[in-house]
């Protein structure tokens, strides 16, 4: 386990937090989480801190504004279905806003959970500048689109919001041109009555980590990626972003290791999951590719009872 720092005293976004005792206390990294920034000279400040320090920034891109009260992507669904809406420049303003802080402070920042394809866009442009950002995606983002909350599907309730085909196209090419180097999880396991509510107070999040080998397998399957290119996806290239070092298989490395049978077929059932939240709107997916065996430190830790 990884921590991150908080950003700022408590999450409120007004006190900087002391971000060197924290480096020096084991985090590879500092963020706000999903709690905004309102304040853009505290944005600045923590940025030009961030940067003295050489650590990391991770940001949630979202204006708070924009975004208040919404649980789904504004468009045609949400206006069906009555449920407030959260816009694209809910993500892209706050992504506009923090390059420019970064380009100013010099910052090393990595944008996490980016949802839109302008986003992407946006930070593949400041990349292609020499910025020194990157970003990830969610494995669901690169298959699920509004469409799927269907009826008021509350397992498709996840922040930021499922957006369109075009937003989930875009962000497959922005993957595949190196743009978005790595794929997360983002696993937010919930009790079962966290997502029994009406859709837009249930608790947003899926519980992912179990579905991220297959997701990010099926993207070599369909051709968008190498096999090579996704394992990356989820090893090597999130290990740079944490400056960690890991996500390798290079002589003298730590064998943390994951054995996966990239031919196995297997359907996510509810009952079979290790994580006690089951919230995922991908149960009875078939996936293919399963772990067999991990190894941490080189000591067997985990073997597949099937």
């Amino acid at each position: 386990v990884l921590p991150l720092g908080a950003l700022t005293l408590e999450l409120e976004g007004k006190q900087l937090a002391e971000m060197g005792a924290l480096r020096a206390a084991g985090c590879v990294g500092i963020g706000n989480a999903l709690a905004p920034i309102r304040n853009t000279s505290v944005m600045r400040r923590a940025m030009e801190y961030a940067a003295s320090q050489n650590i990391t920034l991770f940001l949630h891109a979202e204006d708070p504004w924009l975004a208040e009260g919404g649980c789904a992507h504004e468009g045609a669904v949400s206006v069906r279905l009555g449920l407030p809406g959260i816009p694209e420049a809910a993500e892209t303003i706050a992504v506009a806003r923090d390059l420019q802080l970064i380009e100013q402070t010099g910052v090393r920042a990595h944008f996490c959970h980016l949802s839109t394809e302008r986003a992407a866009r946006m930070v593949a442009r400041a990349r292609y500048d020499g910025l020194p950002v990157s970003a990830d995606v969610a494995a669901y983002q690169l298959y699920l689109t509004e469409m799927d909350i269907g009826y008021f599907d509350s397992q498709c309730h996840v922040r930021p919001p499922l957006r369109t085909q075009r937003d989930r196209d875009g962000l497959r090419e922005a993957l595949r041109q190196g743009a978005v180097s790595a794929i997360c999880s983002d696993h937010q396991p919930h009790d079962n009555d966290a997502k029994l509510a009406p859709f837009p107070v249930t608790e947003p999040g899926i519980s992912g980590l179990e579905t991220l080998l297959p997701l990010t397998l099926r993207l070599a399957d369909e051709g968008l990626l190498s096999l090579a290119e996704a394992i990356a996806c989820v090893t090597q290239q999130p290990a740079e972003i944490l400056g960690i070092d890991g996500g390798r298989l290079d002589p003298g490395q730590r064998a943390d290791v994951c054995i996966f049978d990239p031919e196995r077929y297997w359907e996510l059932r509810a009952e079979a999951m290790f994580s006690q939240g089951r919230n995922t709107p991908f149960l009875g997916w078939e996936f293919k590719g399963r772990v067999s065996h991990t190894l941490l430190a080189g000591q067997l830790t985990y073997t597949a009872d099937d």
